[in-house]
């Protein structure tokens, strides 16, 4: 039997593996006749010294007897498997793809040698994953000299992964760090993130010694949360093998913090019973108490305002930085209703001053409505949001938190009494008219609330930062231009200036 000889870079490039596989499929060439080697190795895969075959060259010689297909939960699973370090991770690869090309259910037999093991090293792999996410520590990278001041900083870690997981392990990161310029350098490669481009690279790195004076405080912080009654070794062992411990610099205080958590712990238990801070103790007595009572009715904006920017009626003035109220002249003859604050509402204490608020503003000015007539304002008071690393995503209010302000916002509307109020968003329509109205029913449509005196004009309008999430193309161009032509009907509306 002719053997062939095909060679790999040590990495986890699945392509190369791929291409050479599928050649040797299509050739119907079995496993064994199929030495798999990496690149700058003297022997085989499984450390005996052979004589050398034919090459690559010699199998695409040979004719095409059949056509190759592989499931792609196959593929996920070969495509995982050569992320270990195995050597033999590429002749295990191979001989399941031939393997599951007279059997498609071989995947499903767990208790197959090979299959067994192939699931052990995408386990480890897995494993290994996760360890890097838990033990890798980031360093602030010395500025050079020369740099200017107001450079991005940029972070350097070190990691030594077992497996070739790089690739794997990089979204991660940048998702969780997206906001910081960083390098981690690890002996199997790097990974490179400047804020809007991942790259990975196989090429091997030397460790960094970087000194950022970071240590010292670390150290604080670790031994300060240290919890000396829920010490168990055998588990830290487990969770936080020795072979990490030289790159984490708190492990050198384990050993000290180990050693005194038994007299910790007693001391603990002869300390007398404390009072709870003053803050929890208002919690508690509020949580007794019955719901309180919306305040008076405010007689103009400037009280209106005080009584919002103390309202504790839904959880969101936990996280939110303030209360945004609304703007605009006491006596606009048309309100503008948004959702919410954003992240620089929220910041700014002042409504639509971020993205969302620009596009509005470009908006008016392209059709001939003056700003400073208008009143503007939100049906909820508080910015609410998720954090992903350093920012703070938007995430859409829930009724709950509409509920609790639209007390705000009717009064805002009874002080205000505008003959024409604009609602930008499914949120805001939801606001003023329930829920029974669906915004795709009604968006550039207007119509009247109430009779006589107390008759409304109304409007609903798509909101300026779903248009942002449409980004760019002619699905959006004309979107926009849709938008405008709706704020351009402000101005058909009579006296919309006030005068």
């Amino acid at each position: 039997m002719t053997r062939y000889v095909l060679t790999l870079e040590d990495s986890a490039a699945f392509e190369p593996w791929r291409e050479m596989a599928r050649t040797a499929l299509q050739r119907a060439v079995p496993p064994e006749a199929l030495d798999w080697r990496i690149r700058g190795g003297e022997t085989d895969l499984f450390g005996q010294i052979t004589d050398d075959g034919a090459g690559l060259e010699a199998l695409t010689v040979l004719p095409v007897v059949k056509t190759v297909t592989l499931r792609a939960s196959c593929i996920a699973l070969l495509r995982d498997l050569l992320c270990h370090s195995d050597p033999g991770r590429f002749a295990l690869a191979y001989r399941i793809a031939w393997r599951v090309q007279g059997n498609p259910h071989l995947l499903e037999v767990v208790t197959d040698a090979d299959i067994a093991r192939a699931r052990i090293m995408v386990r480890q792999n897995r494993e290994d994953c996760h360890k890097m996410a838990s033990f890798l520590r980031f360093r602030e990278e010395p500025v050079q000299q020369g740099e200017g001041q107001g450079e991005r900083r940029r972070f350097l870690a070190w990691f030594e992964p077992q497996h070739h997981i790089l690739e794997r392990i990089a979204p991660f990161f940048s998702k969780r760090f997206t906001d910081m310029d960083w390098m981690i350098l690890t002996p199997r490669g790097s990974i490179r993130w400047d804020g809007k481009e991942l790259v990975c690279s196989p090429e091997p790195c030397e460790q960094p010694e970087l000194d950022d004076g970071f240590g010292e405080l670390w150290d604080t912080y670790y031994a300060s949360t240290f919890n000396p009654a829920r010490v168990r070794t055998k588990a830290m062992r487990r969770e936080m093998p020795g072979r990490y411990w030289k790159n984490l610099p708190e492990t050198r205080l384990i050993p000290q913090l180990v050693a005194g958590a038994e007299a910790r712990v007693r001391t603990m238990a002869e300390q007398e019973l404390r009072p709870a801070p003053a803050f929890h103790e208002r919690l508690r007595a509020r949580e007794q108490l019955p719901a309180e009572p919306m305040p008076d009715v405010a007689e103009n904006l400037e009280d209106l305002a005080v009584q919002v920017r103390t309202c504790t009626a839904c959880p969101l003035h936990c996280s939110a930085t303030q209360a945004v109220v609304g703007e605009g002249p006491a006596d606009a003859r048309i309100m503008v209703v948004g959702e919410q604050p954003g992240d620089q509402e929220d910041l700014a204490g002042r409504p639509f001053v971020g993205p969302a608020g620009q596009l509005l503003h470009e908006a008016l000015a392209k059709a001939g409505i003056d700003r400073g007539a208008l009143y503007l304002t939100n049906a909820v008071k508080h910015f609410r949001f998720r954090l992903q690393g350093r920012r703070r995503i938007h995430q859409n209010p829930d009724a709950g938190h509409v509920a609790a302000c639209r007390p705000w916002l009717e009064q805002e509307i009874a002080l205000i009494r505008p003959k024409l109020i604009v609602s930008l968003g499914a949120t805001a329509l939801r606001a003023l008219d329930g829920p029974g109205m669906a915004m795709s029913d009604v968006r550039g449509t207007s119509w009247t609330v109430g009779r006589g005196e107390n008759a409304v004009r109304r409007l609903a309008l798509a909101h300026p930062s779903w248009l942002l999430r449409l980004g760019e193309g002619a699905q959006a161009e004309s979107e926009r231009q849709r938008f405008v032509e709706g704020l351009a009907r402000l101005g058909d509306f009579p006296d919309q200036s006030g005068s």
